[in-house]
């Protein structure tokens, strides 16, 4: 599927990390944005990086034609990273705090009447201590996952 991650190097085109570098392996959205800028990879895309997904982001993701979140999995059966479409769809996190990315797009749809395309890069991660640094695993993973980005952009990755 990296039809969408060819195109990223476009205008109106957004790559948002999710995660909190304080929490471990937590912070591997905002480790593959720092790498990202590095390796000068997607300079036309707009890069963010924030804790959680929140209501605004409905309005800062109606401004973009296609987007790119990455974030932190503790999926179990996951073993490095995955990239998966993603469809506007409402679920009970509307209501909270903790917002997902399917109901954000839901939320864009209905107050702006469009929807980027959107595809999320889940990386494995093992550990959410209250402590910076990522774990060896994670590191590794989010190498592989930087890998196959570097890859679809037509570059050899390089890594830190």
């Amino acid at each position: 599927m990296p039809g969408l991650l060819a195109e990223l190097n476009r205008d109106r085109s957004l790559i948002h990390g999710i995660g909190n570098v304080g929490r471990q392996d937590d912070g591997l959205g905002w480790a593959f944005i720092d790498r990202l800028e590095a390796e000068g990879l997607c300079p036309r895309a707009e890069k963010r990086r924030h804790y959680q997904m929140f209501l605004e982001d409905a309005d800062l993701i109606s401004g973009f034609d296609r987007v790119l979140f990455v974030d932190a999995s503790k999926e179990p059966g996951l073993k490095s990273f995955r990239l998966d479409p993603v469809a506007a769809r409402y679920d009970l996190s509307f209501t909270s705090h903790a917002l997902t990315i399917p109901a954000v797009m839901a939320i864009c749809k209905q107050c702006f009447d469009r929807v980027p395309e959107v595809q999320l890069l889940s990386i494995r991660g093992y550990s959410w201590d209250l402590t910076e640094g990522l774990t060896a695993e994670a590191r590794a993973n989010l190498e592989a996952a930087q890998g196959f980005f570097a890859a679809a952009q037509g570059r050899a990755p390089v890594f830190a």
